[in-house]
């Protein structure tokens, strides 16, 4: 489902990946680990097509996304790892930020989309709320329904249980999981959580020095 091959990149002249090579098989959850400033954000931004590599190629989905990152944006889901909400926008809004923008629903479909989404990741009645509003635990699984509305093949998480505590991190862990049985989604999560990534990886892919 993912396939990367030779990928490197580097900052200027500071190099940050090196030549590297990693397959997942659909449905799999693969966790990304390694120090601090060592490069997992930058691998995942290459593979979600934010960031075009100075050498290698990454597919997904059978789709180059350094020749075509559009059509293969449309295979994945983001969820970034502040959650990146739209503050001047409510929870139904944010969820329906890209779906408004590339599968042209009606309003009565929209609406059920939401209703769907949000109730996967454990929220009923929020849509009329403003992130704000919401504590950080709800402000990720938002970021994951916005992400699950596109219907992606794949799931990109950017340390998805940063900042949250030991309960929250666990709900978290238990709902990527959730999401990988229930939609059949590829799952790559970059995290420096030791004990959640035992809880949700299949395999564990280490950088070190790139």
């Amino acid at each position: 489902m993912v396939v990367i091959q030779g990928l490197s990149h580097a900052f200027g002249d500071r190099p940050v990946l090196r030549d590297i090579d990693l397959t997942i098989g659909k449905g799999e959850i693969v966790a990304i680990m390694g120090t601090s400033g060592g490069g997992k954000t930058t691998l995942l931004k290459c593979i979600s097509g934010l960031l075009v590599p100075s050498e290698g190629t990454v597919e997904v989905a059978g789709i180059d996304v350094r020749a075509r990152p559009d059509e293969a944006r449309h295979k994945m889901g983001m969820v970034f790892q502040s959650a990146a909400l739209f503050d001047y926008l409510t929870v139904e809004e944010n969820v329906l930020f890209g779906v408004r923008r590339w599968l042209g629903l009606g309003r009565n479909e929209q609406r059920d989309l939401v209703k769907q989404t949000l109730s996967t990741v454990g929220l009923v009645d929020v849509g009329h709320l403003m992130p704000g509003e919401l504590s950080g635990g709800m402000r990720k699984r938002v970021g994951i329904a916005r992400a699950l509305a596109l219907k992606p093949a794949v799931m990109l998480y950017d340390e998805p249980t940063t900042g949250l505590d030991p309960i929250t991190t666990y709900t978290i862990d238990a709902l990527i999981e959730k999401v990988r049985s229930e939609y059949g989604m590829t799952t790559l999560v970059v995290s420096h959580d030791v004990s959640s990534v035992f809880r949700v990886a299949d395999r564990v892919a280490f950088l070190e020095a790139g």
